[in-house]
């Protein structure tokens, strides 16, 4: 009986751990060999946890996205692909990233962590492509799988973080821009968190700004990359956090954005916080009413049809 016993929870285990594997799918987003504006180079990912338990990955020269798909039961067909901030540097890869996909697969909405190239050199020829070809083509691979996920085409968005914010927002006017360019790579919606828009001096986060676009910087990939500036009829609804003390990445930058939006007569939804600095992702004890933010998105997203 204690084998019967034994043996059954082993299967029982090897299945949960199975479906944990199957959720947590880590996708390769080139080819072996067919990564774009790729160069051999010395540099080497690093991942490493810092004292406030937030996982730092730097040094990406192989792009991924992890599938945390929403259990059948709950799913609504919504997604979401998530990119972490990091000024370029970095990724901030759990409190901006695997955190926010259980998240949202606690409501019925799968998600996908971008691990986007992060801007080098050494690693890569024009460097300030290569995140939104990243970004692009991770878009365009959750569609193409989204009946094996149990997704609906039309409601794939994206979410992103200071940088990783400037990346989504630029997915959100660019996907119908350059070399890459195709209508499976434009977001259904965006939700922008504390984002570095503009690379305009005024307003800009010069870190973001000189690690994206390094010896190639110029006034005109400055205004290229402003995306309060390249806002069209083509962009995406929105749905933006910020908060006014916000020293890393001034307010403006949000605010621009949703004026280019309403400009468009395109829907836009901000959440302006009189404290909370930046990067706090959820992490908003002691922040006053900012505390109120995920509660705001939780609204906005059954509004939208996202959320039952």
């Amino acid at each position: 009986m204690k084998k019967i016993f034994h043996s059954i929870a082993s299967l029982s285990l090897c299945a949960i751990s199975y479906q944990s594997m199957a959720q947590n799918e880590t996708i390769n987003l080139w080819p072996e060999g067919k990564v774009p504006n790729f160069k051999t180079s010395d540099v080497q990912e690093k991942s490493e946890t810092d004292a406030s338990g937030i996982l730092r990955i730097s040094g990406v020269t192989v792009p991924t996205m992890t599938a945390y798909i929403a259990p059948k039961e709950k799913a609504t067909g919504a997604a979401v692909m998530i990119c972490p901030g990091g000024g370029y540097g970095i990724l901030a890869a759990s409190h901006e990233g695997s955190d926010f996909a259980k998240w949202f697969n606690d409501r019925g909405i799968s998600a996908f962590v971008l691990k986007y190239r992060l801007p080098n050199a050494k690693a890569m020829e024009h460097q300030h492509e290569v995140p939104l070809m990243d970004a692009m083509q991770a878009m365009k691979l959750i569609r193409e799988g989204a009946g094996k996920w149990n997704i609906d085409k039309n409601k794939i968005g994206v979410m992103g973080f200071s940088a990783g914010g400037h990346l989504a927002a630029t997915l959100s006017t660019h996907h119908n821009m350059g070399p890459k360019a195709s209508p499976d790579a434009k977001p259904d919606f965006s939700i922008l968190l504390y984002p570095v828009i503009s690379f305009q001096p005024n307003i800009s986060h010069g870190g973001s700004r000189d690690n994206l676009l390094g010896s190639e910087k110029s006034d005109e990939l400055i205004k290229y990359y402003s995306n309060e500036m390249q806002v069209s009829d083509q962009t995406p609804p929105a749905f933006l956090v910020h908060a006014m003390d916000d020293t890393g990445v001034p307010v403006e930058n949000s605010i621009q954005y949703y004026l280019a939006l309403k400009n468009k007569k395109i829907p836009a939804e901000m959440h302006l916080y009189p404290k909370g600095g930046h990067g706090y992702g959820m992490r908003t004890e002691g922040k006053g009413s900012l505390a109120n933010w995920p509660a705001a998105m939780e609204g906005w997203l059954k509004t939208m049809g996202y959320m039952k």
